[in-house]
């Protein structure tokens, strides 16, 4: 090989390697680049996320929207709502606001439940009770401390109340339901009654709770929540976890009892 030819050579290796590091270079700023965004990205979405739990843990209970059946409370501390001379069907919904499928519950089925009951098809009972009491703190305290508020809240704030204490649920295992919190959503939705706080505060309510909760395990035989009962009969999730197997299920019973 001539040098001339042998000088060609080595600069076309040369520019073709210019050329790959070129390559690799570009590769390198765009991966940088990639990445960056990634990170970027990532940063927003961990901030938006702190930013939407520490609004949930901190923010304002809002007061319920839309028509419900009058609500009264019975004088073993549950909650009847239903249009006056409804008594069939009955649906009784044994809870723990601690616990987290009665949220989904409420998520997927609350609206419809308050809509039967508005029409005038079903009679519905509330029967928030303490499930956890053998578990250990926080869960423990959680789901007490959460049934005694519930109980302190006049029959008019009640389903307001009980969306909050869903909204706020803490997660299991985490402190949460404070009386500095518990006390605030019950004036955020329109509390006024001047023995609220201290009801809260002081747990007065502790006794009917117990009596409430000796009534869902041992008097009923409850071993779960959400626990929801059809004229006395335990329906299963896939009925009251559906609001259409809900709906069909409410209105079949209401044909049977005619």
């Amino acid at each position: 090989m001539s040098k001339a030819a042998r000088e060609r050579s080595a600069r076309e290796r040369l520019a073709a390697e210019r050329k790959r590091q070129a390559a690799r270079d570009k590769q390198r700023r765009l991966l940088a680049i990639v990445l960056g965004s990634v990170v970027a990205v990532a940063v927003v979405v961990v901030a938006t996320v702190l930013i939407i739990d520490q609004k949930n843990k901190n923010g304002r209970a809002e007061v319920h929207q839309g028509a419900l059946a009058p609500v009264s409370r019975q004088a073993d501390g549950s909650v009847l709502m239903a249009q006056s001379g409804v008594s069939k069907p009955e649906l009784e919904i044994f809870e723990d606001f601690q616990c987290p499928i009665c949220k989904q519950f409420e998520a997927a089925t609350g609206k419809t439940v308050e809509q039967l009951a508005q029409q005038g098809k079903v009679k519905v009972v509330y029967r928030p009770f303490h499930l956890f009491g053998q578990q250990k703190d926080p869960v423990r305290i959680n789901s007490l401390r959460s049934a005694e508020a519930a109980l302190c809240v006049p029959a008019g704030q009640w389903v307001s109340y009980h969306d909050a204490l869903f909204k706020f649920q803490p997660p299991e295992g985490e402190k949460g339901f404070s009386p500095d919190d518990l006390v605030k959503w019950g004036k955020d939705v329109g509390v006024t009654d001047a023995n609220f706080e201290k009801c809260v505060r002081d747990e007065q309510k502790k006794s009917t709770v117990d009596a409430m909760t000796k009534y869902a395990l041992q008097d009923r035989g409850v071993e779960g929540t959400p626990s929801v009962f059809l004229n006395g009969k335990q329906l299963d999730q896939s009925q009251f976890m559906n609001p259409a197997g809900l709906r069909a299920a409410i209105e079949s019973a209401a044909a049977a009892s005619k």
